[in-house]
């Protein structure tokens, strides 16, 4: 009995390194495998690289195709901020005339405006000067466009 359990021992012993060698092989077969995930990873990559620049070049054409730019409209809000999803309701007819931009005051690089505006959202910022705050006030908003397309048809 004792000669069976030190066969038996031997044996594990006997296949251990086969185990190791196994694992060894398992671990050559891996390598090889990291490079394919890795090209895939920048192959997608460059994908969208080229979705990205696709869609520049097609901002860039779309801008040059204009005889005048879209002046940039600011909304200063947060979440939540009922007033500012109520204006932006009020501006739907305009929508064609300018580019809505949004800015978030609550996120960290945004702080200067969060102090300068926590109290006032919404606030409507004009190609980067103010124009209004607390609601659309339509006639301003259309006077400032109107004032903005004149002087793009005239230079």
């Amino acid at each position: 009995m004792p000669a069976r359990a030190a066969a038996g021992r031997g044996g594990s012993a006997g296949r251990a390194p086969a185990g190791r060698g196994g694992s060894t092989g398992a671990q050559r077969e891996r390598r090889p495998e990291q490079p394919k995930l890795r090209i895939k990873m920048l192959w997608f990559q460059g994908n969208s690289m080229q979705l990205a620049k696709h869609s520049f070049q097609l901002l860039l054409r779309n801008l040059s195709a204009s005889k005048t730019a879209l002046p940039v409209l600011t909304l200063f809000t947060k979440d939540p901020c009922p007033l500012c999803d109520e204006a932006k309701e009020v501006l739907e007819p305009y929508k064609n005339r300018f580019i809505l931009q949004e800015v978030d005051i609550r996120l960290p690089e945004n702080s200067a405006w969060y102090d300068r505006y926590k109290f006032d959202i919404p606030v409507f910022h004009l190609n980067g000067q103010f124009l209004m705050m607390h609601r659309v006030d339509v006639s301003k908003l259309e006077k400032q466009l109107q004032k903005l397309e004149q002087q793009g048809a005239g230079g």
